[in-house]
């Protein structure tokens, strides 16, 4: 029969919530997840709560993020911005270079990564020696710097807040909070 009404009638589904409602198209269709080769679990980096998500991936790229079924905090749902993690990590407008304004410059240049991190390391390293307090006026040991200071954001997990707190606290940096404290 063509007629989907007549399909209804004569399977006896009048609202066409079984079998009735598919067409050839739709019985072709297949989820863009059923073609994975392997899928990774992981965390939404939105927020601070940590909802479980599944990627998938096919050829080393992302088909598709889901929630974690199985994640004891979101129990496979998602927020919208959870949602929209596919997009965030494939989207044609994320940036995939370092952009780099110089003081009082009005122009972003694009920097390679390389060079970027050595400035970082470089400044780092600068602000550090030119601050560092060993001893205070009773000659007691300081080993410290005030001229680094670290305010985490709320999308740190727990391992990156603690990888933070060791590399600051090794270099003698004692300004240490995070978003979701505050």
């Amino acid at each position: 029969m063509d007629w989907p009404l007549l399909t209804q009638i004569w399977k006896r589904d009048a609202q066409a919530l079984g079998e009735t409602a598919k067409s050839p198209r739709s019985r072709e269709l297949k989820a863009r997840t059923a073609s994975a080769d392997r899928v990774v679990d992981s965390v939404c980096p939105y927020c601070a709560v940590g909802c479980g998500q599944h990627v998938y991936v096919r050829d080393e790229k992302i088909l598709d993020i889901e929630g974690d079924p199985n994640s004891p905090i979101s129990r496979g749902c998602l927020c919208p911005k959870g949602s929209a993690t596919f997009q965030l990590v494939t989207g044609s407008h994320r940036e995939q270079k370092v952009l780099y304004r110089r003081p009082h410059g009005k122009e972003w240049e694009a920097l390679p990564l390389d060079r970027a991190m050595e400035m970082v390391a470089d400044r780092v390293q600068k602000v550090r020696e030119d601050t560092w307090e060993d001893r205070n006026a009773d000659d007691k040991a300081l080993h410290r710097t005030l001229g680094i200071a670290h305010l985490g954001g709320a999308t740190l997990d727990n391992e990156e807040n603690y990888l933070i707190k060791k590399l600051f606290s090794a270099l003698g940096i004692i300004q240490i909070e995070n978003q979701a404290r505050i």
